[in-house]
């Protein structure tokens, strides 16, 4: 698992986010502008999850940190099945 720690990280983190940009999409396609009163894109104000950009940027880094924890799991249990020791 030593060798892949860092391909999990880059690969995870940019599914993950490609996942949560087009849930990021459906969300606020049905949602509309709703209750975010700023567009929140300029600076820090794009990472507060109050504002319409912090939202989506927040969904985007959660969903690329499942990701990474989902692809450690099934690589070590990949390893695992393949003979490897835990």
């Amino acid at each position: 698992m030593k060798g892949a720690t860092w391909l999990n990280i880059v690969c995870g983190m940019t599914t993950g986010m490609g996942n949560g940009s087009v849930f990021t999409l459906a969300f606020m396609l049905n949602l509309g502008r709703g209750g975010f009163q700023e567009w929140g894109g300029w600076g820090m104000d794009a990472y507060w999850p109050i504002t319409y950009c912090g939202f989506s940027h927040t969904i985007m880094i959660l969903f690329g940190i499942a990701f990474v924890i989902l692809m450690g799991y099934t690589l070590k249990l990949h390893a695992v099945l393949e003979g490897q020791p835990e």
